[in-house]
This record gives structure tokens, C-alpha cells and sequence, in this order.
């Protein structure tokens, strides 16, 4: 997240696809993830510049507190992540 950050402030245009386990970047809690202190932070400057979540349909929690900043989510599938993948310059993958 923090890279995106640093690419979008560069004016480079940005996807953040959260797939798996990466959805709870968006959890109300992140203190147990690592540099759990600093997401709160980076995903607040992504809100700020109007950078949604790509967000794997059907793995976003039902649990009231993922999302709870109300950050902008669009659900994506396999086959739209899939077809990023030509229209790309680079790739950042966790």
C-alpha cells in the first residue's frame, strides 16, 4: 500500500487488486498485521486521492468493521484482474 502510495503521488496511474488475505488491509484493526500503525495512514491518503480498492468478488468479510472508513471498493473478478494484466507497465505483487 505503501508503494502504491508512492507511485500514485508520482502521477502515475494505479490498481490496487486485493485478493485472498489482502482484504483485510481493509479491517478497522490492522494493529496485528505488519506496519499495522502506518495502513490506517496510507489508506487514508489513497481515499484522499480518490484511489479505489479493486477487491477479489466474494472475498470481502461480511464483518461490519471491514471497510468501516468507507474507502471506495469496486469487486473485480479473476478474468478482469487477469485482463490488467496486458493494459500494464509494471507489476508490485505481495
Amino acid at each position: 500500500m505503501r508503494i502504491a502510495l508512492g507511485i500514485v503521488a508520482g502521477e502515475t496511474p494505479v490498481d490496487v487488486v486485493l485478493t485472498g488475505p489482502a482484504v483485510h488491509l481493509l479491517d478497522e484493526d490492522t494493529d496485528d498485521l505488519v506496519d499495522g500503525d502506518d495502513i490506517a495512514k496510507f489508506r487514508a491518503s489513497l481515499k484522499k486521492l480518490g484511489i479505489p480498492f479493486l477487491v477479489e468478488a466474494g472475498a470481502a468479510p461480511a464483518d461490519p468493521s471491514w471497510n468501516a472508513d468507507g474507502h471506495l471498493v469496486r469487486p473485480i473478478t479473476a478474468e478482469e484482474i487477469a485482463a490488467l494484466i496486458p493494459r500494464a507497465e509494471r507489476f508490485v505483487i505481495f
